[in-house]
């Protein structure tokens, strides 16, 4: 294409997987100018190019409703012009090009680039779904664990950085092991995961995250490397009654985390539950046998 025609078309689409560093706001001020000459001219075919590209500004800087009420401009302004066929449908071919970029990105935008798992973006959105669904009767029962690796700092100072890469990677896929359905795991931040199980009561979330426990504690650790040991702690929690919207999910999760801490003071390797709020602690499975666990959320000793 010359440089003639690159002026008549206005600013180059950014290229796919141009990251947002490069996406400023100056390029988007420079779009809407562009547009603002194109409303000028009349033109259909401007208008509709110059939507595009803000289209494509937009998706790629993650403000999705945005970018999709853009590309439904100009696919609109493409339709109404006449006789010229082949512009509209090379048009069309590119917006849905652009259409299932945007939608790649936004998938690649949820997941954790290590363990592949889900992150904390996409957890917070599901949970506040989740939230509102329990709040319209719909989801009555979604228990979340908080799961951690015990003495992972040993392991990173003993095998190093990139083989406590490859655990983390295998303890992803162990944890994604007979989930529910919907169900799903999520990186909550350093070694750090959230099970999230929907239509699952207390026992149910409770055994599922001891078998999980157990699978982990039973693994084959030495065909990674040899001498390592893998175990994790977690802490369960379902809704109370008045865990409703978004400040609802934090609360269950902030239980869930007091008790993830309660099963590390116990000895690690453990499930901590509480049957309701402030009901005493209990360890699942095998952990269940230990004889005084400390209870950091009540602050005293309690028989396990």
């Amino acid at each position: 294409m010359s440089s003639t025609d690159q002026d008549d078309r206005g600013p180059a689409l950014p290229p796919a997987g141009a990251g947002t560093g490069q996406l400023t706001t100056a390029v988007l001020v420079e779009l809407r100018a562009e547009l603002e000459r194109a409303d000028a001219t009349g033109d259909p075919a401007d208008r509709s190019h110059v939507h595009e590209l803000v289209a494509a500004c937009l998706a790629a800087q993650g403000e999705w409703q945005a970018a999709y009420s853009e590309l439904r401009t100009s696919v609109e302004l493409a339709l109404d012009r006449r006789g010229a066929g082949g512009r509209e449908q090379r048009l069309l071919a590119e917006v849905a090009l652009l259409r299932q970029e945007t939608a790649d990105a936004r998938r690649v935008s949820m997941r954790d680039s290590l363990t592949e798992t889900f992150n904390r973006r996409f957890l917070d959105q599901a949970l506040r779904s989740l939230t509102e669904q329990r709040g319209d009767g719909v989801a009555p029962h979604t228990a979340v664990a908080l799961v951690d690796l015990d003495l992972f700092k040993q392991v990173n100072d003993k095998f190093g950085h990139a083989m406590g890469d490859r655990v983390l990677q295998r303890v992803v896929e162990l944890l994604q092991l007979d989930l529910p359905p919907k169900g799903f795991c999520a990186r909550y931040g350093g070694e750090e995961f959230v099970l999230v199980l929907p239509g699952c009561d207390l026992s149910t979330a409770v055994m599922l995250c001891e078998r999980a426990r157990t699978r982990i504690e039973q693994h084959q650790w030495d065909q990674l490397v040899a001498h390592l040991r893998v175990t994790v702690s977690i802490g369960v929690a379902c809704p109370a009654p008045d865990d409703q919207g978004e400040e609802g999910a934090h609360n269950q999760l902030v239980r869930a985390d007091a008790l993830l801490y309660a099963a590390k003071a116990s000895g690690r390797n453990a499930v901590a539950f509480r049957a309701s709020p402030g009901s005493p602690l209990r360890l699942a499975g095998a952990a269940g046998r230990r004889r005084l666990v400390r209870d950091l959320e009540g602050g005293c000793a309690v028989d396990g």
